[in-house]
């Protein structure tokens, strides 16, 4: 069952990709859309049989890699923490598959674009059912790499080209201190299978290296190396830049990166490592401070945003702050569970919002939208729904994941924790604001679009909308269903051993048992309301004031619209001089010394001298006849007067 719910995706992905022209458009779309459909199915069965019934195990395939002392097997890790990866990413994955068939109708290369979204889902679900870190690591290059394909899928578009580019450098820097961490890993326990290091960390807890010279704590520098590669992946401050860019993607790819897979990555990175970070309180408190930096950063600029997928996705930045803030007070169980509950609401937007673009003609900015609720009354509802959900109103989903990391941070008791509790209130307003912004500058008001593309705006099909209402079912339940067993009493044996959590550290027992005043309690659900009627103010009954705001403060409007002005930053810091370096290696190195003195010096050389010989090679009889005679005088003379002895 649980190879099946791993490799039935490959198996998709390897049909559609080397066959698709052969067997077409339809029959690619059925064998991907299968693949990940039994594998959920598989998923869902696997997640009872583990995490509910309680039977996790390790399903062995092959030596991975082998030389000396160190061994990687390829390993299938069955956990319960695994257990819910699967089921989520696979779930997600599918709808998102069944969503793309109509949305990319109209594309001439269907078969590779699905073959590219089973092969990610394939990539993903490799790397949270890893048993050691090189095969995680695995996983973790295989997203990117596939991630690199998708993101760049319309290459015509230099626009996309570029944000391909700019994903893949961006995550390789994180890459590197993420490979720095498992070299750390071996380095301190001589071996990178689960099994064999997590038992030995108590040993390890003080153990100290030597790193360049200078003596640390060596689990804090193997976390700290660990979380740089996974501030890459899930697109935390300053690693953050390319997240955005991924927007030139088809809208389904859009979903599954920032939804079920690539970026949920960095999360699941910590709470499967867990055990070590709990020995590194400095590690711990530095994933907390920049976790919520980077959802304070993200609200920000997603409030003044107009491009409607990228408020999704520096939402989606934000939110992966949030979880983050959880794992760094200890409450990954909070920071997992706000990973599911984000995946379905945050797939449910991103496709709705595809909904959309696709009744607008393309459109993606909001300021020539409005006045269209009426028109696809279905996406509206859907929509509407995940921004319910995002906001952390009751009884959605939302509201027990997001509620719960708040309230760790504020029982965390520590100066970290209440700069994160601080962070994260101020953020559950913004996030309601942007949201509910994007809900009624696109839907509400005076229509702002062309004669043209109102007449022609029109409900999504069956098939697009299907999978949207799924997830809106999703949306609304999946969070009340699970979070007795997530963060609730049942927390404990649910999880078991798949995160480890020192009872001293344990914000979520603190949270449950410790008193709290009423107002902290209530105070998130608050000011989403706030942020709610916030932006119904702002955008329904006073539209004029946000640019008389814009205008009283255009500074700080600037600042925001260009993202805290972090892309120009890096362009003067890093961009601009690799330019110019490689424009001097081009111009003096390859073409003013290599080829002037290698290939071009060597052909100049060759016909200066063919022209020479070509001058001697005369036609003329006698000119050769008198070349032999001195060529005979030459060899006689050596013969008689320069010969040794």
């Amino acid at each position: 069952m649980l190879i099946a719910a791993v490799f039935l995706p490959l198996l998709g992905a390897f049909i559609a990709g080397f066959f698709g022209r052969l067997i077409g458009d339809r029959a690619s779309q059925i064998v991907t859309c299968a693949g990940v459909g039994l594998a959920a199915i598989c998923g869902i069965f696997s997640f009872n049989d583990v995490a509910i019934e309680g039977h996790g195990h390790v399903v062995n395939i092959m030596t991975f890699l082998s030389s000396g002392t160190f061994e990687a097997q390829w390993a299938l890790r069955y956990d319960t923490l695994s257990a819910v990866m699967v089921m989520t990413v696979a779930s997600v994955s599918t709808l998102i598959h069944i969503y793309a068939v109509g949305y990319m109708s109209h594309d001439d290369s269907q078969p590779r674009f699905m073959a590219y979204l089973s092969l990610f889902t394939f990539a993903m679900l490799m790397l949270v059912t890893a048993d050691n870190l090189v095969q995680l690591f695995f996983g973790w290059e295989g997203v990117g790499v596939v991630s690199y394909l998708l993101i760049g899928f319309w290459f015509k578009k230099p626009s996309a080209c570029a944000a391909a580019i700019k994903a893949f450098v961006v995550n390789r820097v994180g890459d590197f201190g993420f490979l720095l961490g498992i070299f750390g890993v071996y380095f301190l326990f001589d071996s990178v299978s689960f099994d064999t290091i997590f038992p030995m960390v108590a040993d390890k807890a003080n153990a100290e290296v030597v790193f360049f010279g200078i003596h640390g704590h060596a689990l804090t520098l193997i976390c700290l190396l660990l979380f740089v590669g996974a501030m890459g992946k899930s697109a935390q401050l300053f690693l953050h830049t390319w997240l955005p860019d991924a927007m030139e993607g088809p809208t389904p790819v859009s979903a599954l990166i920032h939804a079920a897979t690539m970026v949920t990555a960095g999360v699941f990175l910590v709470a499967r490592m867990s055990p070590l970070f709990e020995y590194a309180p400095v590690a711990l408190g530095f994933v907390t401070f920049l976790g919520a930096t980077t959802a304070f950063f993200a609200a920000t600029v997603g409030c003044v945003q107009n491009d409607i997928k990228r408020i999704i996705a520096y939402s989606t930045c934000s939110q992966l702050g949030y979880m983050f803030v959880a794992c760094g007070v200890s409450a990954y169980q909070g920071g997992i569970f706000h990973l599911m509950t984000h995946a379905w609401f945050k797939a449910l937007l991103f496709l709705s919002a595809g909904s959309v673009i696709h009744a607008m003609s393309d459109e993606q900015d909001i300021r020539k939208m409005g006045g269209i609720w009426k028109l696809i009354p279905i996406t509206f509802a859907v929509m509407t729904i995940g921004t319910i959900a995002i906001t952390g109103i009751p009884p959605f989903s939302g509201y027990f994941s997001k509620d719960m990391i708040i309230e760790a941070a504020h029982a965390a008791g520590t100066p970290v924790g209440g700069y994160a509790y601080m962070m994260t209130i101020i953020v559950a307003l913004l996030t309601s604001f942007y949201s509910w912004r994007l809900i009624f500058i696109t839907f509400f008001g005076k229509a702002r679009a062309d004669h043209h593309t109102m007449e022609h705006i029109h409900e999504s099909p069956l098939i697009m909308l299907g999978p949207l209402v799924a997830l809106a079912l999703g949306a609304v339940f999946i969070g009340g269903a699970f979070s007795h067993l997530f963060i609730g009493e049942g927390r404990e044996h649910f999880w078991g051993e798949a995160i480890k959590v020192l009872h001293e550290n344990d914000s979520i027992h603190r949270a449950h048992t410790e008193h709290v005043p009423f107002l902290i309690h209530w105070l998130p659900l608050i000011v989403s309301l706030l942020g709610l009627g916030w932006a119904y103010m702002f955008y329904v009954r006073r539209p004029d004031l946000p640019a008389k705001l814009a205008a009283s403060f255009p500074g700080v409007y600037q600042f925001l619209l260009n993202k805290w002005y972090f892309d120009e930053l890096y362009n003067f810091l890093f961009v601009r001089p690799a330019f110019r370096i490689g424009q001097f290696l081009w111009k003096r190195g390859d073409a003013g010394t290599i080829d002037r003195f290698g290939p071009d010096g060597l052909s100049a050389l060759t016909a200066v001298f063919a022209r020479g010989l070509g001058k001697v090679q005369s036609g003329y009889l006698y000119h050769y006849a008198f070349a032999m005679i001195l060529g005979v005088a030459a060899i006689v003379s050596w013969f008689v007067v320069g010969r040794p002895g």
